[in-house]
């Protein structure tokens, strides 16, 4: 067990000795030309191989993590969470309005990229802010539905696939929604897969525009811990694309969520106020998922019961998972 523990934390430290992989919007911190990969360098020998090692790890991670959860002090930190998942819903519904103030605030929409050009918009996110703070579950719920018309006003404006990089805010929108009604369950799963997806999306941004990536790494001085430019972004997109995944199948537990979020506060230091304005929705997410666990959710991994079958299944459909979404990514994006 001590084994496995240390190599663990062998990869837990390698990932926060990473800031620069949880920058998911790229766009916001450079102003190159988007110039599309060719799909032959991408699915380069060195891609395939980390895919591969990656799946494997991946599939060995299935039964690492419950051996994990077993350690005593784990558990004693489960058991003082699990007192706060009552708060899970207020944080989220407060949070979101924190987060709408600022971006208001600096004149943005969902994230920096998208400039409040219409009076309008900015009166209804007012409204939209107003009503979140008002504790009563049918204010929650208006609030809810002018932010969904929001989003819904952006994606007209800025297209469907580049909205999916925001798409964890229906998820957020969906939360709010089917509280207090027989459909509450539903929420916090939900939000898990919203925000899974969207955190590979961005992902797949590194690999099919890696210029724009390594421009910030120039730019901004971004260490590459000895690798290459272009190798580096590599591994960074990997390792983004992973944690959506792990949200997706389950496996995201409250060791791993809390080691993101450390993640994502370290890349604060890196670009400062614009980091702040568009990834605080998702440390507020990632607050709850420090709280939550998955005791609520029954991931896909639980439909298989035997561990080999576990081990196979994820494997073999990250990468499907990986596949698809570059494919997607590359062919409309």
């Amino acid at each position: 067990m001590k084994n496995k523990a240390m190599i663990f934390i062998l990869l837990v430290f390698i990932i926060i000795c990473s800031p620069f992989l949880t920058d998911a919007h790229v766009k916001w911190f450079t102003e190159v030309t988007p110039e599309k990969e060719e799909i032959e360098h991408i699915l380069s020998p060195m891609f395939m191989t980390i895919t591969v090692l990656v799946a494997a790890l991946l599939a060995v991670l299935t039964q690492l993590l419950p051996v994990l959860d077993k350690i005593p002090l784990t558990q004693k930190i489960d058991k003082v969470l699990d007192n706060y998942r009552k708060s899970s819903r207020y944080i989220l519904k407060y949070g979101t309005a924190l987060a709408l103030i600022i971006q208001v605030l600096a004149g943005t929409i969902f994230a920096p990229e998208f400039a409040i050009t219409n009076q309008m918009i900015r009166i209804l996110m007012w409204i939209t802010i107003i009503l979140l703070l008002i504790p009563y579950h049918y204010a929650t719920k208006a609030g809810a539905l002018i932010l969904l018309g929001l989003f819904i006003y952006q994606l007209t404006r800025s297209g469907l696939f580049h909205m999916l990089d925001y798409g964890f805010y229906l998820a957020i929108i969906g939360v709010l929604l089917v509280g207090k009604t027989k459909l509450e369950d539903w929420g916090f799963p939900f939000l898990y897969l919203g925000t899974g997806l969207s955190l590979c999306w961005v992902a797949v941004e590194k690999w099919v525009y890696p210029a724009m990536s390594m421009d910030i790494i120039h730019q901004h001085g971004v260490p590459t811990f000895g690798f290459p430019p272009a190798t580096f972004v590599v591994l960074a997109a990997f390792i983004e694309f992973v944690v959506g995944y792990l949200l997706i199948v389950g496996i995201l537990n409250r060791l791993l969520a809390f080691v993101l979020t450390l993640i994502f506060i370290s890349t604060t230091m890196l670009f400062g106020v614009t980091e702040i304005i568009g990834h605080l929705m998702i440390h507020i997410v990632l607050i709850i998922f420090i709280i939550e666990g998955v005791s609520f959710y029954d991931p896909p991994i639980n439909i298989h019961r035997t561990k080999i079958s576990q081990m196979v299944f994820v494997f073999l459909n990250f990468v499907f998972t990986l596949a698809t979404f570059l494919l997607i990514y590359y062919r409309f994006a």
